[in-house]
């Protein structure tokens, strides 16, 4: 399967903003946008960010929606093509779509330190859903699903150590019992629960010009 993989430092850099991207690197004095405030690349240090046409702040908006959740291309638009089917507001409705895929549930659980993370836990097999196993990160988990760590998982260092940390804040669409290793949909997120720093509308005029 496709993916990204290269330094997704960059990532953030080319986007203007924090995407958290690289874990618990992203909330300290390391992170590199932080410290090199201008885009990637020979030409980026001493130049100024030029101005955008409409077209481009919508491709930029699209992009990091796209790197936010580590979704390809064409899987973003397959997404966003099933949101413009549903009934509600198809900003919200994609948004609300990818946060419901599994990697970003383990990672919303405190049980990752990013996305990229929870999703290579996912494909290893460490989750169960409702008592099966899944290794499928876009498995998309809907209001009463039950997520947990695996027994045979249990053990491992890596999840004693996540069921210790309890300092980052879950959204109030999840249930989550760290001691466990087990978390709840409780219903699906609101647009104010969902802190992806994205302007969903300019995706939405982005695939509809």
């Amino acid at each position: 399967m496709a993916r990204y993989t290269g330094p997704v430092c960059k990532l953030c850099r080319r986007e203007g903003t924090k995407l958290y991207l690289k874990g618990e690197k992203c909330f300290t004095d390391k992170c590199p946008v932080s410290r090199r405030a201008y885009p990637p690349g020979q030409h980026g240090q001493g130049n100024t960010r030029r101005k955008l046409s409409e077209y481009g702040v919508q491709l930029r908006e699209k992009q990091k929606a796209r790197r936010t959740y580590g979704v390809m291309e064409g899987q973003f638009a397959r997404y966003f093509e099933k949101a413009e089917k549903k009934q509600g507001v198809t900003g919200e409705v994609l948004l609300q779509t990818l946060e419901r895929r599994l990697d970003n549930v383990v990672y919303r659980m405190g049980l990752a330190s990013s996305r990229a993370e929870a999703r290579q836990l996912v494909r290893h097999n460490h989750f169960q859903v409702n008592g099966r196993r899944v290794n499928i990160p876009s498995f998309s988990v809907k209001p009463g699903d039950v997520i947990e760590v695996r027994e045979s998982s249990r053990q491992k260092p890596r999840f004693k150590q996540m069921a210790q940390i309890t300092s980052r804040l879950v959204p109030a669409w999840l249930e989550v019992n760290s001691e466990a290793l087990r978390g709840t949909v409780l219903r699906l997120p609101n647009r104010d629960e969902i802190d992806a720093p994205v302007q969903e509308q300019l995706i939405v005029e982005y695939y509809s010009r």
